[in-house]
């Protein structure tokens, strides 16, 4: 459209033939082709709560007549359109007293939010302060109406949920603003089928390269940088630099435990960085840079303290070993920059090497 505008503009002493126009920005349409034709036979992850597993599966494309064919008017709008219901519009459908459920995407059918984790946030909309798994709904900047907000997406088929924000209940603290007419109730997962997915939390320095590495293990599901341990409540990148927030940059990585171990993943921990060294990794000095486990359940810290005294005997290591082993407290993820920074830049980690560290 750009190109097409500029050749218009830069005819000079000729008349400006419309017409033409028409057909020229008409032809790719003409040739049946899109000018943002979706990757169809994309295969994304998704934890499926009804077997307890992550499936691989493929994301759903449908053209906006499909969709008016499966969807009500209302779900259409705002799912489709992201328009936004009403507060108290609706009834979120409930299990039955004493029961469970799980909230699907009402387009799709994944699964989304389960009932326990849902709350009374007064809003006149259903709040949940967790997803089902992180797999399986996705977040992107909305700058509409002049605020600039998180908007969740099922991750399977686009579809329009609604926001998140800062302000929900322990143990996330975050609230997850859903639109009712976006969600459907399922059953809830079998009581003898358990959640095959959990999560570790590690701070080893730059939380760059140590994000690149645990991504290539196999395993593990998702990662994502960020912040915790501190006491300023969501932190920017700036605040932890100063070095006054108390917070550590950290990695929060979900993974399928049939596939790598906790120990495993300890085992990573231990060899892609310094662990004595007390609030530094190499160049980058700072309280934030610090060797840290965060455990989120006894088992976790049970584990960890019996790595850290098996490495210390071992003598690999001259020295102490410097890594604080303590509770998981509120992550909060850092800038959107940051997810994945080496990737995106399409470089090679230049630290946080498997292998590379010897003894002193």
């Amino acid at each position: 459209m750009r190109i097409a505008e500029s050749m218009v503009r830069t005819m000079p002493k000729v008349k400006r033939n419309y017409k033409a126009l028409a057909v020229l920005l008409a032809f790719p349409l003409i040739m049946g082709v899109s000018m943002k034709e979706p990757a169809k036979g994309t295969k994304i992850k998704i934890f499926n709560s009804s077997i307890g597993k992550v499936e691989e599966v493929e994301k759903i494309y449908k053209t906006n007549d499909e969709w008016k064919k499966i969807l009500t008017p209302e779900q259409y709008r705002v799912t489709r359109l992201k328009e936004t219901e009403r507060p108290f519009s609706g009834q979120c459908p409930l299990p039955p007293k004493g029961g469970a459920g799980i909230y699907q995407c009402v387009c799709c059918g994944t699964d989304l939010f389960r009932y326990e984790s849902k709350f009374e946030s007064g809003t006149g909309w259903p709040s949940f302060f967790e997803p089902v798994s992180e797999l399986n709904i996705r977040l992107v900047t909305d700058k509409s109406f002049g605020m600039q907000r998180l908007e969740v997406l099922c991750a399977r088929c686009d579809a329009h949920l609604g926001h998140i924000f800062d302000d929900g209940p322990a143990p996330t603290g975050k609230r997850y603003c859903i639109n009712t007419i976006a969600l459907k109730l399922a059953a809830a997962m079998p009581k003898n089928i358990t959640k095959q997915i959990d999560t570790a939390t590690f701070g080893a320095g730059c939380f760059w390269g140590v994000e690149a590495v645990f991504r290539k293990s196999k395993g593990v599901l998702t990662t994502t940088v960020g912040f915790m341990g501190g006491n300023l409540k969501n932190p920017s990148y700036k605040d932890v630099c100063t070095d006054k927030t108390g917070h550590a940059e950290v990695v929060q990585i979900e993974y399928d435990p049939k596939v790598i171990s906790y120990e495993e993943l300890l085992g990573i921990f231990w060899d892609i960085h310094d662990p004595t060294t007390v609030n530094r990794q190499g160049p980058d000095i700072g309280s934030q840079y610090r060797s840290v486990i965060f455990y989120h359940n006894a088992e976790q810290e049970k584990i960890a303290r019996a790595a850290k005294e098996k490495l210390e005997k071992s003598r690999r290591f001259k020295g102490l070993i410097a890594t604080e082993i303590v509770p998981a407290k509120e992550f909060y993820k850092a800038e959107e920059y940051h997810q994945r920074y080496y990737e995106k830049q399409g470089i090679e980690p230049v630290c946080h090497l498997p292998g590379k560290l010897k003894k002193k």
